[in-house]
């Protein structure tokens, strides 16, 4: 019988990683565009907003403590995992509000969708990776609120020892994993074509 339910749980595996290969393949394109459109004319480097460092650090951080939230459950630590698990989505919206508050820098400094190619892809790879953000704290939110329900360590071990629980932590760290080091990624490439928008500031 556990045999039976293992395998009916695989294909929400094989769903990840079916989204995380298109993914790959959705920004591979972006950034093959965006090679090839630079050396066409009417191309000038934007620098990148200087906050866009600052949520690069937000999301590495909310790695490493949804890894601490990983390993917390899995010694029965309840406490500690829902801490971490708030702290991984606290740090989640933090990197979006960030992203956003880097594309006000962009508009404030007259860099919009339209005109300068340059800008427009800066919007278009970071907007459609917070999509991928976004997706994920929906679901970190649901792991959370489940946690949250559970407060007496009783409710907190039954959850734990249910497989599908399990699988279910598991496949969003996969997919959370996936978009922290891919916006590492893109980070990088854009870092090394635009550069930063020195010194980092917090005005308005």
């Amino acid at each position: 019988m556990s045999n039976f339910v293992t395998k009916r749980r695989e294909p929400f595996r094989f769903m990840v990683w079916l989204g995380i290969a298109s993914s790959v393949m959705i920004f591979t394109i972006m950034l093959a565009a965006y090679v090839v459109r630079r050396s066409g004319p009417g191309w000038t480097d934007v620098k990148l907003p200087n906050v866009f460092l600052i949520s690069t650090i937000a999301i590495v951080l909310s790695s490493f403590t949804l890894r601490n939230a990983n390993t917390a459950f899995m010694h029965e630590r309840f406490k500690s995992y829902r801490s971490n698990m708030g702290t991984t989505l606290m740090l989640g919206i933090l990197f979006i509000v960030l992203q956003a508050w880097g594309w006000r820098q962009m508009l404030t400094a007259g860099i919009g969708l339209a005109g300068n190619p340059s800008g427009s892809f800066v919007y278009i790879i970071s907007g459609v990776h917070l999509l991928h953000i976004f997706i994920g704290l929906i679901f970190l939110g649901i792991i959370l609120t489940e946690a949250l329900r559970r407060r007496p360590y009783v409710d907190s071990f039954v959850y734990s020892v249910n497989p599908p629980n399990l699988l279910k932590l598991r496949l969003i760290t996969l997919y959370w994993h996936f978009v922290d080091i891919l916006w590492l990624g893109l980070f990088v490439f854009l870092l090394v074509h635009h550069g930063l928008d020195w010194p980092v500031t917090f005005s308005r």
